[in-house]
């Protein structure tokens, strides 16, 4: 009661006495996302654009420039930028800091206010003001928004019999979209190997995630979630059939591999079906489930922690590589990928 008290106390002064009039709707929504966002860094408060954006991106096609971005600590920070996009073409990387959109501070307009400058009008160009941590000055960039159209996997042949399979995020039909892609590989010629690259994969739909680990299991556990709510806490097994025969399988991995993709990585490490090379993975092991509000806003918030089969939780760690292969900056400037 006392806090409920305090509460409305700070609300009447500001209502008073700021210098600009502010209305209690405006009040009571910015009091709302604030509560949620201190939750942890994966809670959100959508509405709006925002709620919009987060469906177009689920579905994989969107206008802007392709790029996942968590908010921390009231900043912006780059996941991964995704595959063929604006943002990846223009070098964006994991670990990066957005500061600044066309000029507007980050931590001046708010960071919903900046994710919403990052789509526009199509063909039209944005400036954003990057700092990477390992350097000391921020720089710009500026990248023309596209419309996003995001193919969830692709594949090709390396060399006869060793196939590429690049999943870049789970969307609601990527499971369908990988088998498709082991079918019409398998349908080519023998496969006796396979690299599965999960880099700059940011994650996505839980339940894509479990049935791209499903089509390389025999069974088994594949995750189980943990938490207070009723149905928070689940076991997702796998059927019975191997989709690739228990032909040998290389998981890519690094920094921006994260959530769903980080599931399947631990899921194929524990059960010794693949060996992860690459960097430490990005550590996001929890589980958010939306709410919708009277409002029409969605309300996510984080109901579990995920484990792999051999109980580990990743949230915060990341899953170390069987074996570690950096990618240098020298690497990345010459166009190299010394971890395929």
């Amino acid at each position: 009661i006392e806090s409920l008290r305090v509460f409305v106390e700070t609300l009447d002064r500001i209502r008073s006495h700021y210098v600009e009039p502010i209305d209690d709707e405006t009040l009571l929504e910015d009091a709302i996302e604030g509560m949620v966002q201190r939750l942890d860094p994966h809670s959100s408060y959508l509405t709006g654009d925002a709620y919009a954006a987060l469906q177009e991106a689920t579905e994989g096609v969107f206008g802007g420039i392709g790029v996942e971005i968590l908010e921390e600590e009231g900043r912006l920070k780059v996941v991964a930028p995704i595959d063929g996009t604006p943002a990846a073409k223009a070098g964006l990387r994991p670990g990066d800091w957005i500061e600044a959109v066309d000029g507007e501070r980050t931590a001046v307009v708010g960071t919903e206010a900046a994710l919403g400058a990052l789509r526009g009008e199509i063909d039209e160009p944005v400036t954003l003001t990057l700092r990477r941590p390992a350097e000391e000055e921020s720089f710009t960039v500026t990248l023309t928004r596209a419309l996003i159209d995001i193919p969830s996997v692709s594949h090709r042949w390396l060399v006869p019999g060793l196939a590429y399979l690049r999943v870049t995020q789970f969307q609601t039909h990527t499971g369908e979209d990988l088998r498709a892609a082991l079918e019409a590989l398998k349908g080519e010629q023998t496969l006796a190997g396979l690299v599965l690259d999960l880099r700059n994969n940011p994650g996505g739909v839980l339940s894509s995630g479990v049935a791209v680990a499903d089509a390389f299991l025999d069974g088994g556990l594949i995750v189980e979630t943990r938490g207070r709510g009723a149905g928070a806490n689940e076991r997702y097994e796998a059927q019975r059939g191997d989709l690739t025969n228990g032909v040998p399988v290389v998981v890519l991995i690094n920094e921006g591999t994260a959530s769903a993709s980080e599931i399947v990585a631990g899921a194929l490490q524990d059960h010794g079906r693949g060996l992860l090379l690459g960097q430490r993975s990005f550590g996001k092991g929890s589980v958010q489930w939306p709410h919708e509000l009277s409002n029409g806003a969605e309300m996510r918030v984080t109901v579990a922690r995920w484990f792999t089969p051999d109980d580990r939780a990743i949230h915060g760690e990341g899953l170390e590589p069987d074996i570690e292969v950096e990618l240098t900056e020298e690497d990345f400037e010459a166009e190299l990928d010394p971890q395929l």
